[in-house]
């Protein structure tokens, strides 16, 4: 993709970090279920026709930098 989206009479650029943490921060987001969201992301992410710059699922926390 460039730099910039497009339309008919406006182009633009918006980026997004999110961070997501389970309650209490648990470490719960490890093996099956951090394989399982990280695959969740990526194909929500292609139905919202979005990209994902950049995904990463830690144990107690996941970093997500998305262009909409």
């Amino acid at each position: 993709m460039g730099l910039y989206r497009s339309s008919s009479h406006v182009y633009w650029r918006c980026k997004y970090h999110i961070v997501w943490t389970p309650k209490y921060r648990f470490r719960i987001l490890k093996d099956k279920l951090g394989k399982e969201l990280y695959r969740t992301i990526y194909i929500l992410c292609g139905i919202k026709d979005c990209e994902v710059l950049e995904l990463n699922v830690q144990p107690d926390h996941v970093h997500l930098v998305v262009i909409v």
